[in-house]
């Protein structure tokens, strides 16, 4: 199989990484962190979600934030997580690029997570994506558990490929399959891809991984031998889930942009301009990130004495 010389990173450090931060950022700082990640050249953001702020405060402020990010930069592909009929309502006001559903591979997680089935959450997202086609806007699926639950243990590969499929189906143009709790392993990643570009076009997959056990690299990278070239990633490692028991941080965009680009992948992305991120960002936050790249840098030569 031909590789592909460059692939397309997802930013979604505004929204997935955020939402798990104890610390809740302002509209001011959402936006200045949304306009150095484009900066940088990041193309594909997401801005936020349109849920229960009661349930996640960290979201507060998204149609802020997407309506300032998209009036400042109008070229760039901004995104919102939309629960249901009601937050795509919300969201039609402020007109993204496009809007994610989010579906979980178990069912207890569904349950925890949306308070449905996961019968129940396909019932929400017909509403959704009637919407979106009426009003010409594309929907991305999110699967989350797709290699392992904290609550069930191991999932069936079937399920996944069956569930994303008929995401697919429903109008999706892209499925992202997510490794919430960073359980997956390499052959694992093989496996389900395999399966999965039997039923769905390689150009509609995605990876979402995350680095609890230090294997998102790994796992990325055995995803995009098989083909995969689009990726989920969050600037400085920011994230995880709330409903997900020791799911900590999204794979970091700087670790992601370090391995392509020194396979000569093109990313579209200047790693120089997402370090210099970092400082800002630690302090916004409050603590340290756990990027790899982002925390020692690129190789600098110390000079011989």
């Amino acid at each position: 199989m031909a590789l592909s010389k460059n692939i397309k990173l997802v930013e979604v450090g505004l929204r997935d990484g955020l939402q798990n931060e104890k610390v809740i950022l302002s509209v001011a700082q959402k936006v200045e962190l949304g306009k150095r990640l484009i900066s940088a050249g990041v193309q594909r953001i997401e801005t936020g979600a349109f849920v229960r702020y009661d349930k996640i405060p960290q979201m507060q402020g998204t149609d802020e934030v997407l309506t300032q990010l998209y009036n400042w930069n109008k070229k760039a592909h901004y995104s919102v997580l939309v629960p249901n009929e009601r937050g795509m309502l919300e969201a039609l006001k402020y007109k993204p690029s496009e809007v994610a559903v989010f579906a979980g591979c178990s069912e207890s997680f569904s349950q925890r997570n949306i308070n449905c089935s996961i019968e129940e959450s396909f019932e929400r997202f017909k509403p959704v994506f009637a919407l979106a086609k009426k009003n010409k806007i594309k929907v991305r699926g999110y699967l989350s558990m797709c290699f392992g639950c904290p609550f069930e243990g191991d999932v069936s590969e079937k399920v996944v490929v069956d569930m994303a499929y008929r995401l697919y189906k429903m109008g999706a143009f892209e499925v992202s399959v997510g490794d919430t709790i960073g359980v997956a392993h390499v052959g694992q990643v093989q496996s389900i891809f395999r399966k999965l570009k039997k039923k769905i076009p390689t150009k509609a997959l995605a990876g979402h991984f995350h680095d609890t056990r230090g294997q998102a690299l790994a796992n990325i990278l055995a995803a995009y031998n098989e083909g995969i070239y689009i990726f989920d990633s969050s600037i400085g490692g920011l994230g995880g889930c709330p409903y997900a028991p020791a799911a900590t941080g999204n794979v970091a965009t700087e670790d992601v942009l370090y391995m392509f680009q020194k396979m000569g992948v093109k990313t579209g992305i200047d790693l120089k301009k997402i370090l210099a991120i970092a400082p800002w960002l630690k302090q916004q936050m409050g603590k340290d990130l756990p990027s790899k790249v982002g925390n020692v840098g690129l190789l600098r030569p110390q000079p011989i004495l």
